[in-house]
């Protein structure tokens, strides 16, 4: 598949970035909602998530991926999570600015 129709979203398969869909995890760490969101890439599972919080009264969402993959999805969350936890400890609220 050309590097053109995985950008825009043509052809089909496992590769690509992930689709809308219900977190596989989640947990609460320093105020922070920390949910795991692996994908399937290429026969393995990335590791990626979202870390939310409202501020202000106003949600705020970060979304990441790693180059992390695990050929069992509940590696792929673990450490989805454990990245997570690390954002937060890292960054707090700085990752929305």
């Amino acid at each position: 598949m050309s590097f053109l129709k995985r950008l825009f979203g043509g052809g089909g398969g496992d590769a690509g970035e992930p689709k809308s869909a219900a977190p596989a995890k989640q947990v609460e760490h320093k105020g922070f909602l920390i949910s795991a969101t692996p994908y399937k890439a290429e026969g393995q599972y990335q590791t990626c998530g979202v870390v939310s919080k409202e501020v202000d009264g106003v949600l705020k969402e970060h979304k990441f991926i790693r180059a992390d993959r695990f050929a069992g999805l509940d590696d792929a969350i673990d450490i989805s999570i454990k990245k997570g936890i690390q954002l937060v400890d890292e960054q707090g609220e700085r990752m929305f600015g």
